[in-house]
C-alpha cells in the first residue's frame, strides 16, 4: 500500500526555525538533553499543534535512549521511529521520544534530531 506524501502549504503550513535560546530537557529530575542548536517546528494555528523543539541527537544523553520497534507515519514529515526514555528517577517510558530518520524533503532539516513528548519531560528555554 502506497503512503500519501503531502507538501506543506497554505492549508497545512509547516515552518522550521533555529531556536536562538538554550533548550534543556529534564526527565525525572535529570538533564537528558541540553542544546543551543534546537529547531522549532510549527504546524500553523490551523493544525492545533503546539510548536515542537527538535533537539540534535548529539545533544541528548545516549544512555537515556533505547530504540523501540514503534513507527508511525505523517504524510507531511515521513516515517517516525521511537525511543524509550530512561528518566532520572529510574523509570523507563516507552515511545517517549521520536525522530524522523529520513524526513520528506520539505522538512529535511529535522533529520538527525529528536523530539520529546512534553507530558513525559520538562522543556526549559533560556
Amino acid at each position: 500500500m502506497a503512503r500519501e506524501t503531502r507538501v506543506p502549504g497554505p492549508d497545512h503550513p509547516i515552518t522550521i526555525e533555529k531556536n536562538p535560546r538554550r533548550v534543556v530537557v529534564r526527565a525525572g529530575g535529570a538533564v537528558v538533553a541540553d542544546t543551543r542548536r534546537a529547531l522549532t517546528l510549527s504546524e500553523g494555528l490551523e493544525g492545533g499543534y503546539p510548536p515542537v523543539q527538535y533537539i540534535p541527537l548529539e545533544d541528548v544523553d545516549p544512555a537515556v535512549l533505547t530504540g523501540t520497534e514503534s513507527h508511525t507515519y505523517c504524510p507531511y514529515k515521513g516515517e517516525a521511529s521511537y525511543y524509550s526514555l530512561r528518566t532520572g528517577d529510574g523509570q523507563e517510558i516507552a515511545d517517549a521520544v521520536w525522530t524522523y530518520p529520513e524526513p520528506h524533503p520539505a522538512v529535511a532539516e529535522i533529520a538527525g534530531h529528536v523530539a520529546f513528548y512534553p507530558k513525559h519531560v520538562t522543556i526549559d528555554q533560556d
